[in-house]
């Protein structure tokens, strides 16, 4: 009797929560026009490099692999710096009081220090062999 009383709650209880929420409606647009001008002006730069890498490669592949691999190049500096702080506090702060976290800490700074390296490196070599490989 208990089970069935307490499923029987349990069930009112979830049809009640149905019936009783509300839709809610907005009263403003989500954006403003200075809001939506900037990202219209965000867009038309993107778009800008973009063709303006696929002219200097004369390929539309080349030119967006190239805005790719700048994009690439210029977002994992910070994010690689956030992971060799990471492996520091790893290794340095916690490795202190557990070797196992110092191993772990010596290798996240070898992986975002390779990781970093490749990145930089890429659009380099991407250039080269485009340039001088394919003739």
């Amino acid at each position: 009797m208990k089970k069935a009383l307490i499923i029987i709650s349990i069930f009112v209880i979830i049809i009640g929560m149905f019936l009783v929420v509300t839709k809610t409606y907005a009263a403003e647009e989500a954006i403003d026009e200075e809001t939506e001008s900037k990202i219209v002006e965000i867009k038309d730069n993107a778009a800008r490099s973009l063709q303006d890498y696929q002219e200097k490669y004369d390929s539309d592949i080349y030119g967006l692999v190239a805005y790719i691999l700048n994009l690439v190049r210029i977002y994992s500096i910070p994010l690689c710096f956030l992971g060799i702080a990471i492996g520091a506090i790893h290794q340095y702060v916690i490795g202190i009081r557990k070797l196992d976290t110092l191993e772990k800490g010596m290798a996240l700074i070898v992986t975002f220090v390779t990781i970093l390296i490749i990145c930089q490196i890429l659009p380099l070599a991407f250039a080269v062999f485009v340039k001088f490989g394919r003739g």
